[in-house]
């Protein structure tokens, strides 16, 4: 009964890194942690658990060899949950997908979280400015709630 009045009461974003420069982390936590936008008084919580998640934020470009590890996450997720790509790598795989030639990168990238997990919320940018992240966050907020 805890955990369904908890996850009635307040968001939890997972966060989930899977490569690249890791700026989009940085604003991801920026926009939920800081004391500047302060998410967390309107219950917005980063969370580490995907069984307590209603958010999963992936960042990054997915690599062949985290794209299992993402689908176990996003498996163990309860429903309703909802994916966002963060920032340019997590759309598209952002300059990490044209890395080619000698490098041998190209052939271990996949891509965009599309590739792996179905994206319900795109926020492209290199990276992201947190206001950005709060309105998508707030835009899903109904979503979650069941009014849509």
């Amino acid at each position: 009964m805890f955990k369904e009045v908890s996850r009635k009461n307040a968001v939890h974003i997972m966060l989930v890194y899977t490569g690249g420069c890791n700026g989009c982390d940085i604003e991801v936590v920026n926009a939920v942690l800081s004391p500047f936008y302060d998410l967390e008084q309107y219950k917005v919580i980063l969370t580490w658990n995907p069984r307590e998640a209603d958010i999963l934020a992936v960042t990054g470009p997915v690599t062949r060899k985290i794209a299992p590890a993402l689908k176990e996450i996003y498996d163990a997720i309860p429903e309703p949950k909802l994916v966002a790509a963060v920032g340019a790598c997590a759309v598209n795989g952002g300059p990490y997908c044209n890395l080619g030639g000698d490098l041998g990168s190209s052939d271990q990238l996949l891509g965009g979280v599309d590739k792996v997990i179905p994206v319900d919320a795109k926020l492209p940018g290199c990276p992201p400015r947190p206001e950005d992240i709060i309105q998508a966050v707030a835009s899903v907020i109904p979503i979650l709630a069941g009014m849509e």
